[in-house]
């Protein structure tokens, strides 16, 4: 009975509350073929693994090849792979985080947690990359934490509009939960900054917001990329943000249209990742055919890939779209078919 409550309000939090890096799994049934053996395969998702953490996922794969272009000034396709990976490696445990990221040269990690918010601080002596975690409503194989269950959902729906002192409003939730730590951060950050280091800033939904307050409220870094981002504050605020930022958006992905549009404005530059993988620097609305399933796999069109089965018709498109692995992956993807890079 236990187990079936806990399940059932797993399906309810994810159906009302949208936001987080809940739908975040994937179902692996051996290799699929793909054109190019370096690319890696685009997974189903479905209930069956529906939480973080993805530590069968090969992070940063052939990293020595592709390093982190850390004084990049523009859009950097290995540097949104990289930030990408980042976003979706901070779901894990503080061991496993500190294992990866020292593995790349990374060997200074830092771990801030609150009750809301969490987030890395991973550098070497040229640079560092701040990655904010998304919402951590439970992971699995682990105890529900409830209270971290209710402070992320109250930094999730409180959308009221509060003040903000680069101007404009923000959303209120959001601001509450990067003042919980931005104190010890901001001190360390520079620190770092002082130290020679290149300040880049990340995260995936939540995260992805936390991200764009924090790079707006220390203002000093070198780029910021999000991933499945919510709106973050109004057009005050974005005529006000100057930072250099880039807003990745993965086809219908559920949190990029919250909170409201009327009120709340997107920041950044938008890099748009359609049904094939392909990256564009505008939205491209899908058409949505009367007879296509709802159930639409990632890369379909594909004959290699395996036909639809079991419990991802469950779960909708737009929040498959939310995943941050398909995030990491389809920009890996991008990586190995950009020539010159």
């Amino acid at each position: 009975m236990k187990a079936a409550c806990i399940f059932f309000f797993r399906l309810i939090f994810i159906t009302v509350f949208l936001f987080g890096g809940l739908i975040s799994a994937a179902d692996r049934n051996g290799p699929r073929e793909v054109p190019n053996p370096r690319k890696k395969e685009i997974p189903r998702i479905t209930l069956k693994n529906i939480s973080p953490p993805f530590k069968n996922y090969e992070y940063y794969r052939d990293y020595k090849e592709y390093g982190f272009q850390f004084k990049a000034r523009s859009f950097n396709i290995i540097n949104a792979w990289w930030l990408a990976e980042a976003s979706t490696l901070v779901y894990a445990d503080k061991n496993f985080v500190k294992t990866q990221f020292w593995r790349v040269g990374l060997r200074d990690v830092k771990f801030f947690d609150h009750l809301s918010t969490q987030c890395y601080v991973a550098s070497n002596d040229k640079f560092a990359i701040i990655a904010f975690r998304g919402s951590e409503i439970w992971k699995r194989k682990e105890k529900i934490d409830f209270s971290k269950i209710f402070a992320d959902l109250k930094a999730d729906v409180d959308i009221r509009l509060t003040d903000w002192p680069g101007g404009g409003k923000v959303h209120r939730g959001f601001k509450d939960a990067l003042d919980e730590v931005w104190l010890d951060l901001a001190g360390y950050i520079r620190q770092l900054n002082d130290q020679g280091c290149k300040i880049w800033i990340t995260g995936h939904s939540l995260g992805a917001a936390l991200a764009t307050l924090a790079a707006d409220r220390y203002g000093n870094v070198q780029g910021v990329y999000t991933f499945g981002s919510p709106r973050v504050g109004d057009a005050a605020f974005k005529k006000n943000f100057t930072v250099k930022a880039y807003r990745i958006v993965n086809g219908n992905d559920i949190v990029t249209r919250v909170p409201p549009p009327g009120w709340y404005k997107h920041v950044g530059d938008i890099k748009f990742i359609d049904r094939e993988g392909n990256i564009h620097d505008h939205i491209i609305e899908e058409e949505v055919l009367a007879n296509q399933p709802r159930d639409e796999l990632y890369g379909l069109q594909n004959p290699n890939l395996p036909q639809k089965h079991g419990s991802s018709g469950l779960i909708p498109d737009s929040f498959k779209d939310h995943v941050p692995l398909l995030y990491a992956i389809h920009l890996w993807n991008n990586v190995i078919g950009t020539p010159n890079y």
